[in-house]
């Protein structure tokens, strides 16, 4: 997400539904199916109600027709996934905009709304490891999403379109889908705007056609991807290509943005030799107006920036392909595994170009009268509004260089090259990461790293 919240406003993101009770049953209820219902919810510590159970998807398939005048949104979802269990019932997440019908298999199935939760009943029960695909039709006017700590999400206007940003959950603004990190899919995304209009989503551009004074554009992402960094951005951009290295660059820039593309380049060198192979097969950035959004994104494979950043915050959302988009929490509360990194990334980079050292940046943290940043362990943070807090990110950075004091220069970057290679494109949480650290240096003591600064209370004794 954001660079470190002393410098950009950060936000934790998290759905509250409003809607009216009356509204909520849209349509009888089916019966008879064999198996169970799929669980409205995947137990998330903060976002019990995120994604949902019963299933994994593998592919979304989006066909989306925006039209900025009036902000309508209509669109066709075909989500194939893999039954996980004997399935009656199973639901996807969706926030506002109408149904307008649903077919399991190509046959019509029965639903029914409630909150952000759309329940679909298929005709026949579908079999455990049985793969079927859910088409919903559906339209309307997306909604933004305000979180606890005032921020927003979802589906936001902007004066010439609009902007999608979905973390944690705000991807369920604009289309149907299982809405948590721990379910990542393939995506193929086609979305029709007025001609003149660019709309630049995730992955890369397949094909562009324009007919009867409208453009559809094509984008694919092969690699597995977690809803909350899908986005799509609809607007007047200047599009600038070129490559880094041997990975194709496709940048949409707001037209009174300067280039940056020089330094995307520098910055991606600097991460693959440090991080390991960049994991995606396109890189790039959507750099919007300044007003469109309080903080930057990293979505997966061009992170969204609200006017040109600098450098560091270049630095957080670019590693970020790799802790966060590449390696996915599996919970929530696993955020510091992104933020951490990404943190420290920015560090690194100050400390390599003749800047700070890392060490004198973590002293200069661990001096200051700044209470916030040992409000909560970065590992344990209170609730869904603090997953984005200072502790999460600066402390979460510090247990970081905790690790690299503890195992030295080069152990520290094989262990670091061998996390990002482990669990390239999957998921992990925090005891995968403190079981492969200390698997990786077993004559180290991890407990006071661990016991201190991952879980303590406080502000730890200085190392």
């Amino acid at each position: 997400m954001v660079s470190r919240p002393r410098r950009i406003t950060v936000v934790s993101r998290f759905v509250r539904l409003r809607l009216v009770p009356a509204l909520l049953l849209l349509t009888a209820c089916g019966g008879g199916a064999d198996g169970s219902p799929g669980a409205p919810g995947l137990g998330d510590p903060y976002f019990p109600k995120a994604g949902n159970g019963g299933y994994d998807v593998s592919h979304y398939a989006l066909v989306l027709d925006y039209e900025p005048d009036t902000r309508r949104l209509s669109g066709t979802a075909t989500v194939t996934a893999r039954a996980t269990q004997d399935l009656s019932s199973f639901n996807l997440d969706l926030k506002g905009l109408t149904v307008d019908g649903v077919t399991v298999e190509g046959e019509s199935a029965d639903w029914d709304r409630d909150g952000h939760e759309l329940t679909v009943r298929p005709s026949e029960g579908l079999d455990d490891g049985e793969t079927f695909a859910v088409r919903v039709r559906y339209s309307g006017t997306p909604k933004t999403i305000t979180d606890p700590d005032g921020s927003q999400e979802g589906w936001l206007r902007t004066p010439d379109g609009a902007l999608a940003l979905g973390e944690p959950t705000g991807s369920m603004a604009w289309f149907p889908g299982n809405h948590h990190p721990a379910d990542k899919a393939s995506y193929a995304i086609t979305i029709t705007v007025p001609k003149g209009v660019e709309a630049v989503s995730n992955g890369e551009l397949t094909g562009e056609r324009t007919a009867e004074g409208r453009t559809t554009y094509d984008w694919r992402v092969t690699e597995p991807m977690a809803s909350y960094v899908a986005t799509l951005a609809i607007g007047e951009y200047d599009i600038r290509r070129g490559t880094a290295g041997d990975v194709p660059v496709y940048t949409a820039v707001d037209p009174d943005v300067p280039e940056v593309a020089d330094e995307l380049r520098g910055a991606l060198e600097w991460a693959e030799y440090n991080f390991g192979p960049y994991p995606f097969s396109s890189t790039g950035m959507i750099i919007a107006r300044a007003e469109a959004s309080d903080y930057a994104l990293e979505t997966q494979n061009r992170p969204v920036f609200p006017g040109a950043p600098e450098t560091e915050l270049l630095v957080h959302e670019l590693a970020h392909q790799w802790f966060g988009n590449s390696v996915t929490p599996r919970t929530w509360r696993d955020m510091w595994l992104n933020e951490g990194f990404a943190t420290y990334a920015e560090w690194l980079w100050e400390e390599d170009q003749g800047g700070d050292s890392a060490e004198e940046t973590f002293e200069a943290l661990y001096d200051s009268d700044d209470t916030d940043l040992w409000a909560f362990p970065p590992a344990e943070p209170p609730g869904a509004a603090d997953i984005s807090d200072r502790p999460v990110y600066d402390r979460g950075a510090m247990v970081v260089h905790r690790i690299r004091e503890t195992v030295g220069d080069e152990a520290f970057y094989d262990l670091v090259q061998g996390w990002t290679a482990a669990h390239r494109h999957g998921n992990a949480d925090t005891d995968d990461f403190t079981r492969y650290v200390e698997r990786h240096a077993p004559d180290e003591d991890f407990d006071a790293v661990w016991e201190d600064w991952l879980y303590g209370e406080g502000k730890p004794d200085r190392p």
